[in-house]
């Protein structure tokens, strides 16, 4: 019986020949009929792959004889097994396309001058010791927080990673630099290269959400400070962490509440929206 399967990981960690392990990763996954996309640079490596659990806990296996990927932090979640139309595996300037490559520093322990790491559970003392004096900050594009976000979280107004840095610079967050920040993501990668970013630019106290949204709604579900459903980036779209989610989205038909992700037409410029079951029929894609 085939079950499934899709791990999510990154690790930060020099790598001398990214093209070298670009190869091997091909080569590995490949071997295990595994579908997703891993991307490679001199940062590290950040993947997300799937297949049947045998073949995905035979990839894991592989990934972590290699040592600077032995501790590889490895999310878990089930699949459908068509959850990635084929195998990439690229190597690019950054594993996480803040287009900053050079601000980014990295050692043998990871990002350095990153944010200070908090697990689910110490995120959970943090509020509860310091009160309206913390602030979460979504490390993801806009779109994303539209069906699930921390709760009265900071949304920042971009629609892809690279817009970031200009939305520090702009000025209009610095008003957090005072505050107790907690970036988060969906598995932590992005927030790795966040956290950094907004301390060399005079965020006194950043922390991160240790393993991002998939860790926490792991250890608290739907009863902690986390509301919605996490977008996810394969033909899923979308996942809850229990059957209380809350319901956030909103169809751009109807305005009925929706959690439903679609590629609209082409002549509705194939863009992502919010659409519901019962309004889907009007905007199939050409």
């Amino acid at each position: 019986m085939t079950v499934p399967k899709i791990v999510l990981f990154y690790v930060f960690t020099p790598l001398a020949d990214p093209e070298a392990i670009r190869l091997w990763q091909y080569t590995l996954a490949e071997a295990h009929n595994l579908t997703g996309r891993i991307l490679v640079s001199h940062h590290g490596i950040n993947a997300t792959v799937g297949g049947d659990i045998r073949d995905v806990k035979r990839y894991v296996k592989g990934t972590r004889s290699y040592a600077p990927f032995k501790t590889a932090d490895i999310k878990w979640s089930d699949g459908r097994g068509d959850d990635f139309p084929r195998l990439s595996v690229k190597v690019r300037p950054e594993i996480v396309a803040f287009g900053a490559p050079g601000e980014l520093k990295v050692d043998a322990d990871g990002v350095v001058g990153g944010g200070t790491h908090l697990a689910p559970e110490d995120v959970h003392r943090l509020v509860e010791g310091r009160g309206e004096d913390v602030v979460f900050f979504d490390g993801r594009n806009a779109f994303e927080a539209q069906i699930g976000r921390f709760r009265d979280a900071v949304v920042p107004d971009v629609s892809t990673t690279r817009e970031f840095v200009h939305e520090l610079d702009s000025g209009k967050y610095d008003h957090l630099k005072e505050k107790a920040v907690v970036t988060y993501c969906t598995g932590g990668v992005r927030c790795e290269v966040l956290s950094s970013l907004m301390r060399s630019r005079g965020f006194g106290e950043v922390y991160q959400l240790d393993g991002g949204i998939v860790r926490y709604g792991e250890t608290f579900g739907d009863a902690g400070l986390w509301e919605g459903s996490l977008y996810v980036f394969d033909r899923r779209m979308n996942i809850e962490f229990t059957d209380q989610a809350k319901t956030l989205g909103r169809c751009i038909q109807c305005d009925g509440p929706t959690s439903r992700y679609e590629n609209l037409s082409k002549s509705q410029r194939r863009r992502l929206a919010l659409v519901c079951v019962g309004c889907t029929a009007t905007n199939r894609t050409d």
